[in-house]
């Protein structure tokens, strides 16, 4: 079981950026594929971007390729996602979720675990 918490969310204006931070807890962080997705309203939930396990593999939305950066940091049982050039179309819930398994999905229902959400509100 793994236990996610989203952080760093808020409002901030276009072109701005924001930090997003996601702490894990539980068993086995280290050993799982993590990804960000995120959900604007009456819109179904996207891919962001996912890291493998040892950090060294990363893949993105092509088109928020350039402008958001995943990483994460075993030791501290984190990932983040960076976010750059902030648009107003980038207002979602963004959430942090947990693949047990092979590869780096990009589909929602292939992640096994999810962190709550943390609001993401750009102003134009």
């Amino acid at each position: 079981q793994v236990q996610l918490v989203e952080s760093g969310g808020g409002l901030v204006q276009a072109g701005g950026s924001l930090r997003l931070s996601c702490a894990a807890s539980g068993d086995s962080f280290s050993n799982r594929v993590m990804g960000w997705f995120r959900q604007a309203p009456g819109k179904e939930r996207e891919f962001v971007a996912a890291i493998n396990w040892t950090g060294y593999r990363t893949s993105y939305t092509d088109s928020l390729r350039g402008r958001f950066t995943i990483s994460r940091d075993n030791a501290k049982n984190t990932v983040y996602l960076q976010m750059a050039s902030l648009k107003p179309e980038d207002t979602a819930v963004y959430y942090c979720a947990a693949h047990d398994g092979g590869g780096m999905p990009a589909v929602a229902r292939l992640y096994d675990y999810w962190g709550q959400g943390t609001q993401v509100t750009v102003s134009s």
